[in-house]
């Protein structure tokens, strides 16, 4: 049996195969250069017609069709009966066989219950789990793409991983286990072309504790989901590593003696902490429980980071903190309502018309309404995705640059935002105090002290976070050099490898 190791991150995902000796990273994304890795962001949409009604909504509305016309009957009688006329009354009596017959006309009824449900729907009414069984998919950056060309058609699942351990209804469940079926069927699919062989097992990796505030509960609600998408998807077998142990099984075969490790492991979502025992000796081995000393995890990960870089330099040009007439602030929820791309009742919540209402009458009650007013652009057009987007290419430019200017022309013409490295430091350091305590938690959970880190992920490529994480804390720590975006998955394909 052939099996691969799935990445499926909060922002991007990525497939490995390992075939004992060399690993083969799998192309995803035709539109982009290297392709290795793709947005983890999912666009459903229709070119054209929206999906009929479900059945529920139709038969209510047929109901309500039935209440009106039945109404008319009583009236009709009550004309015929007080008509003089026998015209009259045989006008009255012609119009309540005519309404009888349309009270019992199913077939007609529900046509035009269909017609009038479909006239007055949007696609924000359209349940998810409706959107998923009838709509495309779009994946990377081709989705991403035809949603900056046609929001209106379509909704993009800006992090399907984020909603796992959230507080989901059954059709909501069944959504997300559509939406992951369909992502990861397409890496599958992938991974046999280029392989030239039926793929049938998978090792996916894990955040130690998912996104959400339901504990193990909803730990257990997102390995459930994610199983039963990997099986809709094809796999045969699938099996979960948590992702700062495969980095840890990858960089395991580059040392040369056993060696306790402290694994960081920063990505999209969360961070996961992990302190190991590693050996060349024991590296074939299936079961490594025993060499685990300590692991941790938070939903901490440049996602938030993402966020609160808009909140501390981008959202005061666009009207927070201006004050209104009665001496009150702008209502600070407007913009973390902006950026709630990962909460999808906050987001809905965020672009419906009486949000946009909301925020035109408070433009009329300020004295500068013109940022305020980019704000509204935004809500009316839908573009919380691209700012929040915007801000995660202005942290990654700020990596290596002291100053940049952002262009965010999507929103007004040569409205451009100057950002620093400091402003990104103040946006990051409530963020980087939890990740340091939750690096104190492992450290003291572990009965061992470890002799070298290694810091991986997406935010371990920012000086910002490896500078505070060696201030005072892993002083005199020896750091293992690795690839801040493979080591992951490449960790997951060695596991993969030893369940083939």
């Amino acid at each position: 049996m052939t099996a691969i190791g799935i990445d499926y991150g909060t922002s991007n995902s990525e497939v490995v195969y390992f075939d004992g000796t060399a690993h083969q990273h799998i192309k995803l994304d035709p539109l982009d250069k290297k392709g290795n890795k793709i947005r983890s962001s999912v666009f459903i949409y229709f070119e054209d017609e929206l999906p009929p009604p479900p059945d529920a909504m139709v038969e209510a509305k047929v109901a309500q069709l039935q209440r009106v016309i039945s109404e008319q009957i009583d009236k009709a009688k009550d004309g015929y009966y007080s008509a003089k006329d026998p015209k009259e009354q045989a006008m009255y009596s012609d119009r309540i066989d005519s309404l009888r017959g349309d009270l019992h006309n199913k077939p007609a009824l529900q046509r035009k219950a269909i017609a009038q449900l479909m006239h007055a729907m949007s696609l924000d009414e359209i349940p998810l789990l409706r959107l998923v069984e009838h709509g495309k998919f779009a994946f990377g950056e081709e989705g991403f793409r035809r949603f900056l060309k046609m929001p209106d058609k379509g909704r993009l699942i800006y992090s399907p991983k984020n909603f796992l351990g959230a507080s989901l209804d059954g059709d909501q469940k069944q959504a997300f286990i559509g939406i992951i079926a369909k992502q990861l069927a397409y890496f599958k699919q992938c991974a046999e072309q280029q392989l030239g062989k039926a793929v049938n097992n998978a090792v996916i990796g894990r955040p130690v504790k998912f996104h959400g505030t339901r504990g193990e509960e909803g730990n257990a609600q997102a390995i459930q989901i994610m199983t039963e998408a990997a099986t809709k998807a094809g796999f045969t077998g699938v099996n979960f590593l948590d992702e700062p142990i495969a980095a840890a099984y990858k960089i395991e075969q580059t040392l040369p003696r056993d060696t306790t490790t402290l694994i960081v492991d920063i990505g999209g979502g969360t961070t996961d902490i992990c302190c190991i025992k590693l050996s060349p000796e024991r590296s074939n081995q299936l079961d490594r429980k025993e060499d685990v000393l300590s692991v941790t995890g938070r939903r901490l990960g440049g996602m938030d980071c993402d966020k609160s870089l808009v909140l501390k330099a981008i959202a005061p040009e666009m009207g927070m903190g201006l004050k209104m007439i009665n001496g009150l602030p702008v209502p600070p929820t407007y913009f973390s309502d902006m950026c709630a791309v990962d909460n999808i009742p906050a987001l809905t919540r965020f672009f419906s018309d009486d949000y946009g209402l909301d925020i035109s009458q408070t433009m009329s009650v300020i004295k500068e309404p013109a940022q305020l007013e980019r704000l509204l652009i935004v809500q009316e057009n839908k573009l919380s995705a691209r700012v929040v987007n915007s801000a995660r290419l202005a942290k990654e430019l700020l990596s290596s640059k002291q100053n940049i200017t952002l262009p965010l022309h999507y929103i007004e013409d040569d409205f451009d935002v100057e950002i620093s490295q400091d402003s990104l430091k103040k946006a990051l350091k409530p963020w980087l105090d939890k990740v340091k305590a939750l690096v104190v938690e492992c450290l003291g959970n572990s009965s061992e002290k470890p002799e070298v880190v290694m810091i991986t992920g997406g935010m371990s490529l920012s000086p910002i976070v490896v500078d505070a994480l060696y201030e005072n804390l892993l002083t005199g720590l020896p750091r293992l050099e690795n690839d801040a975006f493979n080591s992951v998955c490449e960790g997951l394909a060695i596991q993969a490898a030893k369940h083939a």
